[in-house]
């Protein structure tokens, strides 16, 4: 621990000590740079004079011979002879001034635009490349669409490249604008040419627009033709216009012009022959391999049509396969209902004859749910079918005689819209007392329902309503299990009526609904039976000892 802290403090120090030394070394320099300055705007130990016999403003200024040719190759060799001045008449005393201060102490003014220009030959006079690779990056700054006009015509005396390509980007970019702009056509011939070719280095196609230029060029450029007979004047300007398009045209590449275009540029009668033929065979050559192109996209498309005609006919086929299938299938389990029918049967009234005679449970799989719910073996072995409405008639009061305190009862009801619903209880149905029944244990269930082809599902009793398990005590009402208030309502989860017909549904009010449904709404009241009160009872099977 101890060394580590050693170590921080150490690199601390060394950290402080090197901001310390970097803070000296600027002071150095900026002292340096000030004294420089000094040396400059003060007259001492000055040895040398520099000699402007401008006209208009001649002048001159005192300088330090050892400091001049130790920044400047120029100076360094012009200086060599024992002389006490020089003459540099081609420059003024702004721009003097301004070189001075660069090499002295490496400062330079660039507020006036409009000379970065000059000081660029300045630097090269001079020979300071440093400055003047600073001026031309900052001159390719200031480049811009409504300046770069003036920088172009500026660079013919210095002919720097980069700043020239910076120009012809921005025409370039800006051709179909400035097509009739005046300075356009100051361009020289030379830098016609040379734009000619930094388009033809882009790969870029050149557009009908730029050769009406090149025409309007040619013939502003022959106005200039003076001091000649009229007759000889035009031979002239037509020579000399054929001659210059010659020289433009050998130029281009075939590729570089929009084939487009070819039939507008015939208009211009003194287009080299040779180059008209030339574009044109071009012409017919990429519409043959257009044409070809297009041919062969059509026959792919139209195989690929085909191939998806065949798909869809070979789907069909299996369609139409798959749809006898299915038919067969569905003739076949037709054909074995019955005799499924019967195995399912011959199980139950095998294993579970207490449903032999039953029209309700015909599936082994119900008679197993059952058996599961109930979970009572020594009953559900010995129960019977006690009542059926379709045996014993649809009267409630028949219901009541055959039922009444018989104890543990289950009631399982079909509607003719084939669901298949019910529930159990424990305590049973009493004649008189209150008019509900608790029973903790009792639960209602769902056998069948086709809609959503729901399973077989058992709905146990809410905590707190174990008080209404079932409702008893009106004799002119057949079983119903659940309620809230006096006598049958949409409060009970589900009961049926004086003759067994209708039936009421709604579950939820007493017992716990199926996940997702909420009482008493649409979905409630259809669960069990399809419907709040339009089902119709098939068949009402009552079970108990």
């Amino acid at each position: 621990m101890d060394n580590n802290n050693n170590n921080q403090i150490e690199n601390a120090n060394q950290n402080q000590n090197e901001n310390e030394m970097k803070n000296l070394e600027k002071k150095v320099t900026k002292n340096l740079i000030k004294d420089y300055s000094n040396l400059l705007n003060g007259n001492s130990f000055k040895d040398f004079s520099i000699f402007v016999e401008n006209k208009s403003n001649p002048f001159e200024i005192k300088v330090h011979k050892s400091i001049l040719s130790s920044r400047s190759p120029f100076f360094n060799e012009s200086l060599r002879q024992e002389s006490l001045s020089i003459s540099l008449n081609q420059f003024n005393k702004k721009e003097m001034e301004s070189i001075l201060s660069y090499i002295y102490y490496g400062n330079i003014s660039f507020e006036n635009q409009e000379n970065l220009i000059q000081l660029l030959e300045i630097s090269i006079y001079f020979k300071l490349n440093l400055l003047k690779e600073i001026i031309q990056k900052k001159i390719l700054n200031s480049i811009n669409y409504s300046n770069f006009f003036q920088f172009l015509f500026q660079n013919r005396n210095l002919n720097s490249n980069e700043i020239e390509i910076k120009c012809f980007e921005l025409i370039n970019q800006n051709f179909s604008q400035i097509q009739n702009n005046e300075n356009l056509f100051n361009l020289t011939k030379e830098e016609i040419i040379k734009f000619i070719q930094f388009k033809q280095e882009k790969k870029e196609i050149f557009q009908f627009d730029f050769f009406q230029f090149l025409n309007n060029w040619i013939e502003k450029r022959n106005e200039r033709l003076k001091g000649k007979k009229e007759k000889e004047k035009e031979k002239e300007k037509g020579i000399e216009k054929k001659r210059l398009f010659h020289s433009f045209f050998s130029l281009f590449d075939k590729d570089s012009i929009s084939k487009q275009d070819f039939d507008k540029l015939k208009q211009f009668d003194f287009f080299p022959k040779s180059f008209l033929v030339d574009i044109q065979n071009k012409v017919i050559q990429d519409n043959q391999k257009e044409n070809q192109q297009m041919k062969i996209e059509i026959e792919n498309k139209e195989k690929e049509i085909e191939d998806k005609e065949k798909e869809i006919e070979n789907k069909e086929k299996e369609n139409q396969q798959m749809k006898i299938e299915i038919e067969n299938k569905e003739k076949e389990i037709e054909r074995m209902q019955p005799i499924f029918d019967q195995f399912q049967m011959e199980e139950i009234s095998k294993n579970f004859p207490q449903f032999s005679d039953s029209e309700i449970i015909q599936d082994i799989e119900y008679v197993k749910k059952l058996q599961e719910w109930i979970n009572d073996n020594d009953f559900f072995s010995k129960m019977k079918k006690g009542f059926s409405a379709k045996r014993d008639g649809f009267d409630s009061q028949n219901w009541h005689n055959a039922v009444d305190n018989k104890g543990k009862t289950l009631v399982i009801i079909k509607t003719k819209q084939n669901f298949i619903f019910g529930g159990f209880t424990q305590v049973g149905w009493r004649k008189g007392g209150d008019y509900f029944l608790r029973d903790s244990n009792a639960f209602i269930f769902s056998l069948r329902n086709d809609k959503g082809d729901r399973k077989p599902e058992k709905f146990t009793i809410k905590q707190g309503q174990e008080g209404y398990a079932i409702e008893h005590s009106y004799s002119r009402f057949g079983p119903g299990f659940g309620g809230g208030s006096y006598g049958p309502s949409n409060s009970t989860d589900f009961y049926l009526g004086s003759n067994l017909q209708p039936g009421y549904s709604n579950i939820g009010h007493t017992y716990n609904t199926p996940n997702g449904i909420t009482y008493n709404t649409n979905e409630s009241k259809s669960y069990l039976a399809g419907s709040y009160n339009s089902w119709v009872v098939d068949e009402l099977e009552t079970y108990f000892i």
